[in-house]
């Protein structure tokens, strides 16, 4: 070796982030096949657990004579999934993937189970809690699963797939829901998580699946080091500020007065809580459960922006889309689920287009930017309908808003993983996938507020003689039950001004995403592999 070479050490540094220098690391045929099916499996099941449970409801609180912990079913499951994200990616970080995102299963599975089985409403509402720290490291866990399986260059082909595939839970929870609720019993909306995660289960326990790039060197395990790399304080910290602002947006105006001391509390105590969190964090550095220096970062900043505004946008209509569907035009529970086809499809169809694109093409950002724009003119689209509005517009507004989705709402999590170092991939893919969830929860909050408010002023207009309160509590279905059929025809009008106040928020979430992905910048991964590669080679040369 000449001494040039012995001096000139390989610039890691200054190098690509994403390194793929470990390609025998990489999985190919049936194996790489049966981990991602396995994959597709579990997001399958935490896409259907979210919107299975919505028809199960009304039976539940029937039983359970719970009426009054509606609320609870969804908020324990989301505040326990989004308080543990962050801490997820360092566990993921410290530890294999597949145990991890094995152990991570088996707590969905518990909660499931829990759920199945349970006697009483506080039953019920623990087994979600559970079942959503579990889900607090399913998604990101399967995408640095995916990342560390196959190559740079293939990441966001086997991702669409992964993402596309997985929509049909979101698709067929209200029919299951629907059917099994009817002709079964609800437990079964949970208990069918339990045979399909076994063969999970078994499928990912013998599939070599990459320990994770964090972990190329094998290290001795001491337990106050790793309590110590998990940053435990943080999380402290930073789980009762997130539980205390999204109670405060959850409760305020439904529960409590905006201006009542129990909304204000929370506010303030969350605020203040976040500002303790940021000082610990900021003395933590790089080690912290959020590490300050990878906010800090534009590329990084503006994923997760762009994830949180799509997931937000995506999420209202999700939710408000059924309501004007069974509310104002009078289809069934499963007959809405079925009128969602046209987004779910189109969005299914152009998230493994996207891939194929990006793959082929090896720019992310042009999908990234036709997303925002294609989900903010069809949320304008939507604010545009009414009780008279024909099919072939409404199915119309949903496809176009489903092919902006699918071409981009992978594009952060693609960028993520391209522009970052490998060893902080865990840590970004949990921060990413909180940005996401925890964007829906805030966004669902304000339709939740717009939608109430909307809805009273528009009875006032065209309806004053029927109280806000006596629609509210009659729900979607139970509209044309409590009002005389003189009148139906104003209350549905006011009923769909109201839904159309919340798709003018979804497309508002949607420009926001527009702008934020520009941050992002114009970035082609097949130069990032090609100069890696060239960089990897580089030394070896030298050396000969």
């Amino acid at each position: 070796m000449s001494q040039k070479s012995m001096e000139k050490e390989p610039d890691t540094t200054s190098s690509p982030p994403a390194r793929d220098d470990e390609e025998t690391s990489y999985l190919s045929g049936l194996t790489l096949l049966s981990v991602v099916v396995a994959l597709v499996l579990v997001i399958f099941l935490m896409m259907l657990d979210t919107s299975i449970v919505a028809t199960a409801i009304p039976r539940i609180t029937t039983q359970f004579h719970s009426l009054e912990d509606v609320g609870w079913y969804g908020s324990s499951y989301l505040l326990a999934s989004c308080a543990l994200q962050p801490l997820a990616g360092k566990i993921y970080k410290e530890f294999s993937y597949k145990w991890t995102f094995l152990w991570f299963f088996a707590l969905f599975e518990l909660g499931s189970l829990i759920c199945g089985v349970a006697t009483s409403s506080n039953m019920f509402i623990i087994g979600r809690a559970v079942a959503g720290l579990g889900c607090s490291g399913l998604l990101n866990g399967a995408l640095s699963i995916i990342a560390a399986s196959v190559p740079l260059t293939k990441r966001p082909l086997y991702m669409g797939f992964m993402m596309a595939l997985s929509q049909f839970g979101v698709l067929f929870g209200p029919l299951i829901g629907g059917a099994l609720t009817e002709y079964t019993t609800w437990r079964w909306c949970f208990y069918i998580n339990l045979p399909i995660g076994g063969v999970v289960a078994v499928i990912l326990f013998f599939a070599p699946v990459p320990a994770g790039p964090e972990k190329t060197e094998p290290k001795k395990f001491e337990l106050g080091v790793f309590l110590r790399s998990l940053d435990l304080i943080g999380f402290a910290l930073f789980a009762p500020a997130i539980i205390q602002l999204l109670l405060a947006l959850q409760w305020g105006g439904t529960e409590y007065p905006w201006n009542s001391s129990t909304i204000i509390g929370l506010f303030c105590g969350g605020g203040a809580t976040i500002l303790v969190f940021l000082t610990w964090e900021y003395f933590k550095g790089d080690d912290a459960m959020i590490p300050l220096s990878m906010v800090r970062n534009r590329i990084f900043a503006s994923s997760c922006m762009t994830v949180f505004f799509t997931f937000s946008s995506m999420l209202c209509v999700n939710y408000y889309l059924p309501i004007y569907f069974q509310a104002v035009r009078g289809a069934s529970p499963t007959m809405s689920g079925v009128d969602l086809l046209p987004s779910i499809i189109s969005q299914m169809i152009f998230a493994i287009l996207s891939g194929v694109g990006v793959t082929k093409i090896g720019y992310y950002l042009p999908f990234s930017v036709t997303c925002g724009v294609l989900t903010a003119i069809s949320c304008g689209l939507l604010s545009m309908l009414g009780p008279h509005t024909s099919m072939a517009k409404w199915i119309g507004y949903q496809i176009l808003g489903g092919v902006g989705r699918g071409l981009g709402i992978q594009m952060p999590i693609v960028a993520v993983q391209n522009l970052l170092p490998k060893s902080q991939a865990s840590v970004a893919m949990s921060i990413l996938i909180f940005s996401q969830t925890f964007g829906g929860a805030l966004f669902l909050a304000f339709a939740q507020t717009v939608f109430n408010t909307g809805l009273s002023s528009a009875l006032k207009e065209y309806a004053p003689e029927v109280a806000a309160e006596t629609i509210l509590a009659a729900g979607a279905t139970g509209v044309r039950g409590v009002v005389s059929g003189a009148v139906l025809p104003h209350v549905l009008q006011a009923y769909s001004v109201a839904v159309n106040h919340v798709f003018y928020l979804a497309a508002g979430a949607a420009a926001g995403a527009t702008f934020a992905c520009l941050g992002m910048g114009l970035h082609s991964i097949k130069k990032i592999k090609a100069k890696a590669e060239a960089e990897t080679s580089a030394p070896e040369k030298e050396a000969v």
